[in-house]
């Protein structure tokens, strides 16, 4: 029954991946009870059962998120491209569909997004990435690496969570102005509080990009630091890394106590190795780093 269960899973696994990976392509019902290889008949039940919503739904909101994505973080694209990749016809059906979805028009929220109903709306999204079965972690996932020290430029994040996209897009826009390109220079995220702290207020996060260089500020509020050297628990995360809680807990709450290791005093941080759009969201990847004495 469980292997049966585990088989089942795995085959609607491949149907999200499928989908993340041919967002600009005709992802109909055919296409994709094919891909999962489950009766055309019976599919867009299943899919619907499993998920919580259904297949053309859960298309749209994969198609709206990488729009919002481009819309917010990259602005070498028209809101014409992007409305034409989302699946629109024309830019005002896509305009529509996004005010509708977000409260704001695409132009609006390239500008100034309002990331609370943004969050809000991709919550059918993540509860329906969530209904399949978590991924384990093991020890034999966890490397110990000595790792050099890292000089960095830091922006730091202090608030609420829920705005921590306004900061990214500081963040990315200062790091083309300074020539700091991810394929280049690595980036980092240091949590220096818990995910969902008691007061959304403390939550405190710091965005760094590792550079040698002296740090041209241009108005933000950058500031130089280190990532220090020294040992390391290294667990790497493949697929939806924008939640590494899962892999977090389990450096805690397993590993660390099984490990007879201690944790040195430097915060839990993580190195982003690939980014959602560039690659699909099952595709990118994060290193979580556990410092150790």
């Amino acid at each position: 029954m469980k292997a049966a269960l585990q088989n089942y899973h795995a085959r609607m696994q491949r149907v999200l991946d499928h989908i993340g990976r041919h967002l600009d392509d005709d992802l109909d019902l055919d296409a994709l009870s094919g891909v999962a290889a489950f009766s055309k008949y019976h599919f867009h039940r299943q899919f619907t059962a499993t998920f919580g919503l259904s297949v053309n739904r859960y298309v749209q909101l994969v198609r709206m998120k990488r729009a919002s994505y481009l819309l917010a973080y990259r602005d070498d694209q028209s809101v014409t491209d992007i409305a034409m990749d989302a699946g629109y016809d024309a830019p005002d059906s896509f305009a529509r569909a996004f005010r509708q979805r977000f409260g704001q028009s695409p132009s609006s929220f390239r500008k100034s997004p309002n990331w609370e109903p943004w969050l809000a709306a991709f919550g059918p999204l993540d509860n329906a990435r969530s209904k399949l079965m978590q991924k384990s972690f093991t020890a034999d996932d966890v490397t110990i690496r000595d790792v050099p020290p890292t000089p960095v430029a830091i922006m730091e994040h202090r608030g609420d969570p829920a705005t921590i996209g306004t900061t990214i897009q500081r963040f990315i826009a200062w790091r083309k102005v300074a020539g700091l390109h991810p394929k280049t220079s690595p980036t980092f995220n240091v949590w220096r509080s818990e995910r969902r702290p008691a007061s959304p207020a403390s939550y405190s996060m710091d965005l760094c990009v590792g550079t040698d260089q002296p740090i041209e500020t241009n108005g933000e509020q950058i500031k130089a630091g280190e990532i220090p050297g020294g040992r390391c628990a290294v667990l790497r995360v493949v697929g939806n890394t924008d939640n590494l809680e899962p892999a977090a807990l389990y450096l805690y709450r397993e590993w660390l106590p099984a490990s007879g290791e201690e944790a040195r005093d430097f915060p839990l941080y993580c190195q982003r190795l690939s980014f959602f759009p560039e690659v699909p969201e099952h595709e990118t990847v994060a290193e979580l780093f556990l410092p150790l004495k």
